[in-house]
C-alpha cells in the first residue's frame, strides 16, 4: 500500500511517486494542515508561478483540529476564478483545448468537502494520462506505513525528485519552474507526460 495525502492538482513529485505505485491509498483521518497543497496548487502564470488557492470554510476552526475527510469548502467564486487563470495561463499551450471542457466539469460542479474535489482532480488526471490506477479512502489513521509518501503534500518539502526539464509557457522570461501542478505538464506535454513521470 503507498499511503498518499488527496491534494489539489497534484505536484509532479507527488505523481511521480503515484505512478510508480501499484495500490494507492489516501489518507482521510489524519488532521487537515495549513500551508499545504491540500488546499492549493502552483501554475506557471505570465508572470511567474500563480498560486490558486481553495478558501476553506471559517466553520473548521471553530473545530480546532479537524480530520481531512471533514474539511468544508468555502463555496465563493473561486472555481471561476481557478478555471480563468488556468486558461489564461494555457490557452495557447498545446494541448489546454484536448482537456478544457473535462476540465470545466469539475470547476462547475458543486463541492461540499475539500476531500471531494481533490479526488476528483485525481480522477481527471488519472484519466487524461491513462493511468488506470485504482485507490482506496482510509478508514483509520496509519501512523507507521512502509511506502509513505504523504509528505508531498508539503509546501515546504524540499523535493528532489528529478524531473526531466519539460518546455512551459513563459520559460523564456522567467527560466523553468519546477514541480508545479500536473496541470502545467500535461497541457504542455499531452499524453506523453506519462514519459516524464516514469
Amino acid at each position: 500500500m503507498a499511503l498518499f495525502i488527496p491534494t489539489y492538482f497534484s505536484t509532479i513529485s507527488q505523481y511521480t511517486s503515484i505512478v510508480k505505485s501499484n495500490t494507492i491509498t489516501f489518507e482521510a483521518e489524519g488532521n487537515y494542515q495549513k500551508q499545504s497543497y491540500r488546499n492549493r496548487c502552483y501554475i506557471f502564470g505570465a508572470n511567474g508561478k500563480q498560486l490558486l488557492n481553495i478558501p476553506i470554510s471559517n466553520t473548521n476552526k471553530i473545530l480546532g483540529k479537524i480530520k481531512m475527510r471533514d474539511v468544508v469548502i468555502e463555496n465563493s467564486n473561486w472555481q471561476r476564478q481557478h478555471y480563468k487563470s488556468l486558461t489564461t495561463a494555457y490557452n495557447h499551450s498545446p494541448f489546454f483545448e484536448f482537456y478544457k471542457d473535462d476540465l470545466q466539469f469539475i470547476f462547475t460542479k458543486k463541492y461540499k468537502y475539500l476531500i471531494d474535489i481533490n479526488i476528483d482532480s485525481f480522477l481527471f488526471i488519472n484519466d487524461a494520462l491513462e493511468l488506470s490506477k485504482k485507490y482506496n479512502i482510509s478508514k483509520i489513521y496509519n501512523e507507521n506505513v512502509i511506502n509513505d509518501f504523504r509528505y508531498h503534500a508539503a509546501v515546504k518539502y524540499n523535493d528532489k525528485t528529478r524531473c526531466t526539464p519539460y518546455i512551459q509557457m513563459f520559460e523564456d522570461k522567467n527560466g523553468f519552474l519546477k514541480n508545479l501542478s500536473i496541470l502545467d505538464l500535461l497541457f504542455m506535454e499531452g499524453p506523453n507526460s506519462i514519459n516524464f513521470l516514469e
